[in-house]
């Protein structure tokens, strides 16, 4: 049996339903955006793309911890 996903994964899904957009395609924004830490890219995620704090949080966590080696 397959476990859930649990932790900021668990937003992919419905980041991709709501906004239209693969989550590769996000974190490649994150990724190349002039911005480093985590809260300025939560608030460009929400201004500029119009995302949820909650989605945007579970994308920059997870792009930032694969950043990191996690």
């Amino acid at each position: 049996m397959t476990e859930p996903v649990k932790g900021p994964a668990s937003y992919f899904p419905s980041i991709e339903k709501k906004y239209g957009r693969p989550i590769a395609e996000w974190k490649n924004l994150i990724r190349t955006s002039p911005l480093s830490k985590h809260m300025e890219l939560v608030s460009w995620l929400k201004t500029e793309h119009g995302l949820g704090h909650g989605h945007a949080n579970a994308l920059v966590a997870r792009t930032l911890a694969e950043a990191d080696g996690k």
